[in-house]
C-alpha cells in the first residue's frame, strides 16, 4: 500500500474546471431552502470574527442566519449585521463565552442545518464545555463546521464529536494544526490526511483538503495577503454558508478553498498582495462563486 506521503501526492488540483464540473446545488425555493447556519463564538473583544464568519456564509449562499456572540456585544452585532438573528451569552469575568450556555442557544443549535463554532472564542476549558452541551442539542445528521478555538478544545478532548455523522470539517491553520496532531506539523497536504482521518472529518489546512476516504485536492491560488487577521473566519464562515445550501463537506471545502484564494486575488490589484482586509475578502465572495 502507498504511505501517507505518497497518497498525498495525488491530490487533485483545484482548477475552475475541477469545479465546474462538480457545480453547488442550484438555488431553489425559498429562504428555507438554503438552510439555516449558526454561529457560536466572539468573546467580549473579538465580535468582529462572528460578524466576519456569518456575513461569508451568507454571501456563500445560506438562507438564514443566527449569531451568538457574549450580552455585552449582542446588541451592537445585531445592527451591524442586521440580516441575522442575535443572541447574547453568558460571559466570564475576563469576557469570554460562558460554557455554561443558556437553553434558547441549545433551541438554536436544535433547529440548525449548520453549526460552526469558533470565530472569536478565547477559552479553550469554556470551549470545551460549550461545545459538549451545543453539540448534543444538535441532531447528529447537523453539520458542524469548527475553527479557531473551537480545536483547541477538540484537540484537547477528542471526544468531542463522538457520535456524530461524518458531516464535520475543521478549519486548522498550522498552528491550530499542531494541537491537533500533537505536534509539529510536517508536509501539510499528508497532515491533512491524517487529521481527516483521525477525526473522521474534511479537513481545509492551509490549502490542503482531505477527506476522511482517502480522497484529497490542493488548492494552488492563495497567496501570502490571505495570511491577515480575521482572514480564517473568513474561509470557515464561506465553508459554513456552501454547506448550509446543500453541497458536501468536501464540495464545500474545495469550493472554499478556491472563494477565499480567489478573492484575495481580485482584491490584489486594488490594495496590493498584502494591502486587503479581511472584511474586504467577504465582499469579493458571491462574485467568486458566481463567475464559476
Amino acid at each position: 500500500m502507498p504511505n501517507q506521503s505518497e497518497q498525498a501526492q495525488a491530490e487533485q488540483v483545484i482548477t475552475p474546471r475541477l469545479l465546474r464540473e462538480w457545480p453547488l446545488p442550484a438555488p431553489s425555493g425559498g429562504k428555507e431552502s438554503r438552510g439555516t447556519v449558526l454561529v457560536v463564538g466572539g468573546s467580549r473583544f473579538t465580535p468582529g470574527a462572528v460578524l466576519l464568519a456569518g456575513v461569508a456564509a451568507l454571501r456563500a449562499g445560506a438562507g438564514r442566519l443566527q449569531l451568538a456572540v457574549t450580552s455585552s456585544t449582542a446588541a451592537a452585532l445585531s445592527i451591524a449585521v442586521p440580516e441575522a438573528g442575535v443572541v447574547g451569552l453568558p460571559e466570564t469575568d475576563e469576557g469570554s463565552v460562558s460554557g455554561d450556555v443558556p437553553q434558547h442557544l441549545l433551541d438554536l443549535a436544535a433547529d440548525a442545518d449548520v453549526i460552526a463554532i469558533g470565530p472569536g472564542l478565547d477559552n479553550v476549558d469554556e470551549t470545551a464545555a460549550l461545545m459538549r452541551r451545543v453539540l448534543a442539542a444538535a441532531d447528529a445528521k447537523t453539520a458542524v463546521v469548527l475553527d479557531a478555538y473551537a480545536l483547541g478544545a477538540l484537540a484537547r478532548h477528542p471526544r468531542l464529536l463522538a457520535g456524530r455523522s461524518r458531516r464535520v470539517i475543521l478549519t486548522p491553520n498550522v498552528v491550530e494544526a499542531g494541537h491537533l496532531l500533537g505536534r509539529d506539523p510536517g508536509d501539510l497536504a499528508a497532515e491533512a490526511m491524517t487529521l481527516a482521518g483521525s477525526y473522521s472529518a474534511v479537513i481545509s489546512l492551509y490549502g490542503h483538503i482531505a477527506a476522511p476516504d482517502g480522497r484529497c485536492w490542493r488548492e494552488e491560488s492563495g497567496d501570502v495577503g490571505l495570511g491577515t487577521s480575521g482572514s480564517g473566519d473568513v474561509l470557515a464562515g464561506i465553508v459554513t454558508g456552501l454547506v448550509s445550501r446543500g453541497a458536501d463537506t468536501d464540495q464545500a471545502a474545495c469550493w472554499g478553498a478556491f472563494a477565499h484564494a480567489v478573492s484575495g486575488q481580485r482584491l490584489a490589484p486594488r490594495f496590493g498582495r498584502t494591502g486587503f482586509l479581511a472584511r474586504e475578502l467577504v465582499d469579493e465572495v458571491a462574485y467568486t462563486i458566481a463567475g464559476l
